[in-house]
């Protein structure tokens, strides 16, 4: 009868290996899914931070005595103030006012959220 002269393995030794080898894996995989979540936030807060005040006036050049429409749209807003102010103005997404500026005038649109943090845009409407 032929012997190997080999000790058998431990019992269990296989099955440590594999456990240890699943834990590195399943951390890995889980370090991935936390920054991916982490990097995606970071772009959101980003893209939410540029898009809470849009001010724009069309057309931006007028005669004497047109009107010129002062569109804003404004995301995460608590008031909205415009000076100086044709027209009544809130929080909107979309929202335009129109304005018959006598000369040309700069119109400021301030926004204002929950947290008393202030955001401006100002304009030019070159009148003629």
């Amino acid at each position: 009868m032929l012997t190997d002269s080999t000790p058998d393995p431990a019992p269990g030794k296989g099955i440590r290996n594999y456990v240890i080898a699943s834990l590195v894996v399943l951390a890995l995989a889980l370090g991935y899914v936390g920054w991916v979540f982490w990097s995606r936030a970071a772009q959101n807060r980003e893209i939410e931070e540029r898009a809470a005040l849009a001010f724009y006036a069309s057309p931006g050049l007028v005669h004497r005595g047109e009107e010129v429409d002062l569109c804003y749209g404004v995301s995460n807003a608590k008031t909205v103030t415009l000076v100086p102010q044709p027209n009544a103005v809130w929080p909107s997404y979309s929202r335009c006012v129109q304005a018959s500026p006598q000369k040309t005038t700069t119109y400021t649109l301030t926004v204002t959220d929950a947290a008393g943090n202030t955001k401006s845009a100002s304009l030019t409407v070159e009148v003629r």
